[in-house]
């Protein structure tokens, strides 16, 4: 998703109007998350990890009529069941070891609003089938209670896995499966999404800029070329964690190649060694002792400015600077 021209908004803020797209797949999701949201059908989104599911499940409930009213998050993998139940449905005191009090659920949370359940997938079969009976009647019952409470939830569910082929193989409960697709949004992977990108770095660039009060320029042209050969499997969480990083490892105005490469390559996701510097050793401590050098050249030789600059402390890089060099001592010995 690419944010709209100006300083880029809170995200948990943003509506549906926050956000375009020149890529045709993303504008036909959009599309269908703006007629979904003028409806109370339950949405389904399925995208790849960090494509934006949590973004997009907000900024429907942003651009709803329940916008007013509570969104409440929760991530239904990796849960046993008690905890799963007592964290969706609530639970009373003295309902298991440890609930010295009442707590609300999420669905009683989310009353009135929208209850977001990220990877619905991976939850287990005995709480969808309390999922489903709290869809379709929206009744529950919080454990340790033998009373109905019911709860007035827009559902909005996602996860990467192909959700659909997992209930024709009976890896998911079919009946909840069409309960929470009333509608389905897929998100397309960052690297089907070329034309987007030149936005959406400017915009994390300027969000960057702006959390940890810099003044950025832009990119160097070896920095943009690396980015945008990438094949971002993080899709947009890598993008901004190598757009936060880049910007805080810069010692000026401007993103420089060379700390591109160190990001990518520290990810360790595969960068083809012929975009990240041609035949030069490519490897990160080398792409990382090539950057020390340039600060250091920036900073006039002053290790201490170079140290804070590249977010060390002194010490730190006077340690690191004694093992490089000891590292090349003892190749030329060989």
């Amino acid at each position: 998703m690419t944010l709209n021209s100006g300083p880029p908004p809170d995200p948990w803020r943003c509506s549906l109007d926050d956000f375009h797209s020149n890529d045709s797949a993303m504008r036909r999701c959009l599309d269908l998350a703006r007629l979904a949201a003028t409806t109370d059908l339950p949405i389904l989104i399925l995208g790849e990890t960090g494509t934006g599911k949590t973004l997009l499940a907000r900024a429907v409930h942003n651009s709803s009529e329940r916008a007013s009213r509570p969104f409440v998050a929760f991530n239904a993998a990796a849960l046993s069941e008690t905890l799963l139940d007592s964290q969706l449905f609530g639970h009373e005191r003295g309902a298991f070891t440890g609930a010295d009090r009442r707590v609300k659920g999420k669905f009683e949370q989310a009353d009135g609003g929208t209850l977001f359940l990220d990877e619905i997938a991976d939850m287990a079969p005995a709480a969808q089938a309390k999922i489903l009976r709290a869809v379709e009647s929206g009744e529950f019952e919080r454990l340790g209670s033998e009373g109905l409470h019911v709860a007035d939830v827009r559902l909005i569910s996602a996860t990467h896995w192909p959700l659909k082929r997992f209930a024709e193989v009976d890896r998911f409960r079919r009946d909840l499966f069409y309960r929470i697709s009333g509608l389905t949004l897929t998100l397309p992977p960052l690297r089907e999404r070329p034309g987007d990108l030149p936005a959406l770095i400017a915009t994390e660039i300027a969000a960057a800029s702006r959390r940890q009060r810099r003044t950025m320029s832009g990119l160097e042209a070896s920095a943009a070329d690396l980015l945008f050969a990438y094949a971002w499997p993080g899709n947009l969480r890598e993008l901004n964690r190598v757009i936060q990083s880049a910007v805080a490892l810069s010692p000026g105005e401007v993103i420089p190649g060379h700390v591109v490469e160190i990001l990518l390559e520290a990810g360790n996701l595969g960068v083809p060694s012929s975009s990240v510097g041609g035949g030069d050793d490519v490897t990160l401590r080398a792409v990382t002792r090539r950057h020390v050098d340039d600060v250091l050249d920036r900073m006039g030789g002053n290790k201490r400015r170079a140290a804070r600059a590249l977010g060390l402390s002194r010490s730190t890089l006077d340690r690191k600077l004694r093992e490089d060099g000891a590292r090349r001592q003892s190749r030329e010995r060989r």
